[in-house]
């Protein structure tokens, strides 16, 4: 038997709101995070807009001096990793640390400070880069230093799968739990490449909005007719894993139940996604397949939605497959219309909103979804939140490279 799992704890650094409160009141109000690039001048580039995390001090969260030592994208999963450890009600001076493990992935990584680094190299030489480089640089970096800064012995490891990378990381590490090989772990995902060499990248791929520049607040707008790109972010999300036998030893209290998982892959095309939404179909199947339930048992679909035009309309053309006749009956919402694509931490963000709708039985809107387009025809949950009875939801994150990952989250009964 399978030990079961249950999300105690969440995390959350987004462009709409730092802290569960925040963010949750962010999406039931709708509200954009897009805006203007602050982080360098983008006068010069094609997309001059992102969801950027405003007013974020890590010396708030972490010693001043460890903080410097650290990437952004570090920076992020440090501070939200105590505030999904604070909100678990986790004593780690009780627990057996040992059976702690930190499952933290990014897709990109720290790509700011190789940017930083690679202009202190051609102008002053090879001597002046620091010591710190690499390990500030590194992917696996984030749980690395989650497990350093709270002492958790457990299974550590960093998942690298593009925009999936925050749901494999989850998936695996209830994998972890399942097996028996810890009773808790720390796990979602955490970006922050809102960088000169990022941007111009995706920039150079087409793949970013760049005809909202004048008007951030309508350029990310999942499901519509009028999608242009998907809106870059960055932030991070992370949850606390138990088994059900060590929450409820302790009382804990128990947002939802993890309950299946899904991770295959396209198999098709570095970027774009395989035709007609087929392997994101039978990735859902399997989350589905893996709780023992049916499409017509789910509510919610917490859409990958990233307003592209071969994301959204294989999405939904997925969503159509799984649940044939009854998808006009399951709500689907993009909560990237508001905070944009948080790449590598959008799985760990967005298995968060799919655990409190779960829990309060509300869900996010799509808001900027304005005009349907031929063949998008689903409940897409349109620029207001709605109250609905959540039974179950599953969370989408699908990836550069095929990578496709799928949560399925239903309420926790005994």
């Amino acid at each position: 038997m399978k030990n079961r799992v249950v999300i105690t704890g969440v995390g959350a650094i987004t462009p709409i709101g730092t802290g569960k409160e925040a963010f949750w009141n962010g999406l039931m109000e709708g509200k954009n995070g897009i805006g203007r690039i602050t982080r360098f001048d983008p006068t010069d580039f094609h997309a001059q807009i992102a969801g950027e995390v405003k007013d974020f001090d890590p010396t708030a969260y972490i010693d001043k001096k460890e903080s410097k030592r650290m990437d952004r994208y570090t920076q992020f999963a440090v501070a939200t990793a105590g505030m999904a450890i604070k909100d678990a009600g986790l004593d780690l001076e009780k627990e057996d640390l040992d059976r702690i493990g930190t499952y933290v992935g990014t897709g990109i990584g720290g790509i700011e400070t190789m940017h930083s680094q690679y202009e202190k190299y051609f102008a002053k030489g090879p001597s002046r880069i620091s010591p710190f480089f690499v390990p500030m640089m590194i992917a696996n970096m984030a749980a690395g230093q989650v497990s350093i800064t709270y002492k958790l012995h457990g299974p550590s490891s960093c998942v690298v799968t593009a925009c999936a990378t925050g749901s494999n990381c989850i998936g695996d590490a209830m994998r972890v739990i399942q097996r028996g090989e810890a009773d808790v772990m720390v796990a979602g995902g955490t970006e922050a490449a809102i960088s000169q060499a990022a941007v111009a990248g995706f920039g150079a791929m087409k793949a970013l909005c760049t005809d909202h520049n004048d008007d951030p607040e309508h350029a990310s707008r999942p499901f519509d007719a009028n999608r242009s790109g998907f809106v870059m972010g960055e932030g991070c999300g992370i949850v606390v894993l138990e088994s059900i036998e060590h929450a409820k030893a302790r009382g804990a209290h128990i947002y939802a139940e993890l309950a299946g998982y899904g991770a295959n892959s396209d198999a098709y095309h570095i970027t774009s996604p395989a035709p007609h939404g087929t392997y994101q179909a039978k990735c859902m199947q399997l989350a589905l397949d893996d709780a023992g339930m049916k499409a017509e048992d789910v509510d919610y679909v917490n859409a990958h939605g990233t307003s592209t035009h071969l994301n959204d309309q294989g999405e939904t053309e997925a969503i159509k497959a799984v649940w044939g006749d009854a998808a006009k009956d399951v709500s689907v919402s993009s909560i990237k219309s508001m905070t944009g694509h948080l790449l590598g931490a959008a799985g760990g963000v967005e298995c968060i909103a799919t655990a409190l709708a779960v829990e309060n039985d509300m869900l996010p809107p799509t808001i900027n979804y304005e005009t349907q387009d031929e063949g998008l025809d689903l409940d897409y949950v349109p620029n207001k939140a709605r109250a609905k009875k959540v039974r179950a939801a599953i969370s989408n994150s699908f990836g550069f490279g095929g990578h496709n990952a799928c949560l399925l989250l239903k309420k926790y009964a005994e």
